[in-house]
């Protein structure tokens, strides 16, 4: 036996293989079955770069080939920063997803109706402005202790007892124990200009145990005819017949202003 085989090897067998051979064989046979079993595409840590080699974008490693990248990715530096990586993704989401706070319950109050109050509507109309006003005054004698009357306007699509009426509007009060009470008014453009000093304005007598409400319709443009034409048709159709004159009067007195 030669002195260049090593201890209890054949002769001609190479001798017996240390650490470093155990590792690159190793190496290898990871390299080939990670070659069989990996798809390096689906890796999102492998990049090629312009030079020809590979990199692992999460541990910053250089590798000349595909089979070196894959057996440094089950080495235990690359299987570290992998569960280092998931630990901080977790983390992340956890202080990203908020914190859900429970519903508070609204409790409705069940009062007993003791009816409908009184009430008293006056019709006005502005002698400066010619402006349409309504006057409420609603009557609350039992109104309960600490609350103060409130109104509201309502479109005619949001009631369900009557037929939806497109020309007409509620306007609305309500007081506890008290039912409910509309009016059905004018579906108008109601005047809520506060420098005007014609806005809705509302009160409540304490003492009185009244509530009040005043409101003012703006003013409608009516379309008025010019009278020099009504002159000039008039004189062409008594041209033409004595009937048609009699037609064009009754036209004229059956004209009114929207106002009136």
């Amino acid at each position: 036996m030669s002195g260049r085989d090593g201890f209890g090897s054949k002769p001609g067998s190479g001798g017996v293989p240390n650490s470093s051979i155990d590792q690159i064989d190793r190496r290898e046979r990871l390299r080939q079955l990670g070659l069989q079993t990996i798809d390096l595409a689906k890796d999102p840590y492998f990049i090629r770069n312009h030079l020809g080699s590979y990199e692992c974008k999460l541990c910053l490693t250089l590798h000349n080939n595909e089979g070196s990248y894959l057996a440094h990715t089950q080495g235990k530096r690359h299987q570290t920063n992998l569960a280092r990586r998931a630990a901080r993704e977790a983390r992340d989401r956890e202080s990203v997803i908020p914190q859900v706070v429970p519903k508070q319950k609204v409790t409705v109050r069940k009062t007993v109706k003791i009816g409908r109050p009184g009430y008293k509507v006056i019709k006005q109309r502005d002698p400066e402005t010619n402006q349409r006003s309504l006057y409420f005054e609603i009557e609350y004698p039992d109104i309960e202790e600490g609350l103060q009357p409130r109104h509201r306007f309502m479109s005619c699509y949001e009631q369900k007892n009557e037929q939806p009426d497109k020309r007409y509007q509620y306007l609305l009060f309500a007081a506890e124990p008290y039912e409910i009470i509309a009016f059905k008014i004018p579906n108008l453009e109601i005047e809520k200009d506060i420098d005007s000093k014609r806005c809705v304005y509302t009160n409540w007598d304490r003492e009185k145990q009244i509530f009040s409400l005043q409101l003012y319709f703006k003013n409608v443009k009516s379309t008025q005819t010019n009278p020099n034409n009504n002159n000039s048709n008039s004189n062409s159709n008594s041209n033409n017949s004595n009937n048609s004159n009699n037609n064009s009067n009754s036209n004229n007195n059956n004209l009114h202003s929207p106002l009136n």
